[in-house]
This record gives C-alpha cells, structure tokens and sequence, in this order.
C-alpha cells in the first residue's frame, strides 16, 4: 500500500498564494502519474492537474496559468503551487497517484480563499 500525506492548506486572501505538499511513501519514480482532484463543499470532486512519470503535465483550464504541478524525487513529494487565489478555488484538495496500475489517494487538506 502506498501511503500519501497531503499537507499546506490554510486560509488565505484572495489573490494570495500557497503551496501544497503531497508526500508518497515510496518512490515516486515509481508513478505512472501524480496529481490534484479538489472538492468544494455540494460539488463534485473535479480534476485539478496531474504530472506523468516522463515530466509531462496537464491542468484545468479553471487553474491553467496560476497553479503550477512539480515533483521533487529526491523527497517523494509532489507540490502545488497555488498563485492569484480566488474565492472559487475554496476546496478540500486531494492528491492521488498511480502505483503499478492502482489508484492512491490522499485524505485532503483545505484550501480557504475569503477577505
């Protein structure tokens, strides 16, 4: 099993910025592919971005140019680096990464965007 920790939420103002962090418990050269779902409360859980094992990565277009996916392989720990926050990014975020064809996923951390 494959153990994942999310972790950076908090409060923020609008336009602010932050940065999650999702720590797996192995290697992350191991993933096939690495991500970000996001939940706001009475929604669907949506797609936010996800960077595959060759570097590739892909984003919504609701976060395309102010969220930015990176992987740091020397800690197993993948990051999403949130700018220009808006009120509508409000959500309990999730990381999720694919492991020799499962699915993992993390329990989420909350990201608050309010004045």
């Amino acid at each position: 099993q494959v153990q994942i920790v999310e972790s950076g939420g908090g409060l923020v103002q609008p336009g602010g910025s932050l940065r999650l962090s999702c720590s797996f418990s192995e290697s992350i050269d191991n993933a096939s592919g690495m991500g970000w779902y996001r939940q706001a409360p009475g929604k669907q859980r949506d797609w936010v971005t996800t960077i595959f094992n060759g570097g590739m990565k892909s984003y919504a277009d609701s976060v395309k140019d102010r969220f930015t996916i990176s992987g740091d392989n020397a800690v197993n720990t993948v990051y999403l680096q949130m700018d220009s926050l808006k009120p509508e990014d409000t959500a309990v975020y999730y990381c999720f990464g694919t492991f020799r064809g499962s699915l993992y996923w993390g329990l989420g951390t909350q990201v608050t965007v309010s004045s």
